[in-house]
Order: structure tokens, then sequence, then C-alpha cells
């Protein structure tokens, strides 16, 4: 993905941290995103109130995630939904939980993710993140 638009597949709810982490050239991609510290984020939503604390954790999880696990942001997105925010929460799970947490997210957006997720995938992404614990 081009240096200036990895952030483009943020929804568009994210506009004001997009804004900032675009005019910001020191966070010009996910890896520099995932080093975010909370000391970070108390600055940027000092300097720049329409961001939000919430919304940049999220980032920096998302980041994370594609970092650690090497995967396309929109696998993190749907993780990050079902509620896996870090390796650590990932490495406890089995593949048939993991996939019953992604069911439910489905189920709850009323959608079917058209992403190849399959149990071999959900294995290897909590063998990786197994490593990082």
């Amino acid at each position: 993905m081009p240096k200036n638009n990895f952030l483009e597949v943020l929804p568009s709810n994210y506009r004001h941290e997009k804004k900032f982490f675009l005019s910001k050239g020191n966070f010009s991609n996910w890896n520099k995103l995932s080093q975010i510290t909370d000391s970070n984020i108390n600055k940027i939503i000092h300097d720049h109130p329409l961001c939000t604390e919430s919304r940049l954790k999220k980032i920096r999880a998302i980041s994370k995630l594609i970092i650690d696990l090497d995967i396309s942001p929109g696998h993190a997105y749907i993780l990050l939904h079902s509620g896996i925010t870090s390796m650590k929460a990932l490495s406890i799970l089995d593949p048939y939980t993991l996939e019953r947490k992604i069911g439910r997210l489905n189920r709850k957006l009323n959608i079917t993710l058209s992403s190849n997720i399959d149990s071999q995938l959900l294995k290897s992404w909590i063998l990786k993140a197994k490593k990082y614990s």
C-alpha cells in the first residue's frame, strides 16, 4: 500500500485521526503507529481535541495486529471488533472459540464477511500470537 494511502482503509469516523497522522510525517506506516505510547496518545488528544483516545487506541491495536500477525487491515478489524485487541488475548483462544467470536460478530452486524477466514488461518494466527506470549 502506498505510503500516504495506508490510512485510507480506516472508516470515515476516524477522519480526525487520519488527518492528524497524515499531517505528521513521523506516522507514515503501520509499524510507526503500532509504537504509539499512552503518553503520545494523551499529548495528541490534548493538542488535537477532535481526536479521541478510544479511536487512537483502536488504531494502535489494529496496527499492532497487522504488524505482529502480518495480516491485512481487514482481518485486523475483524479481530478487533470480535473482541481480540492484543496478541495475548489471541494466544489464549483456540480456533473453535475464535471462529465463534467472529461468527457472533457476523450475526450481530447481520452480514457475511467476504474474507477467506477458515480454521487453518485462525490456527496460524493463534500460533503466531503464542510465539509473542
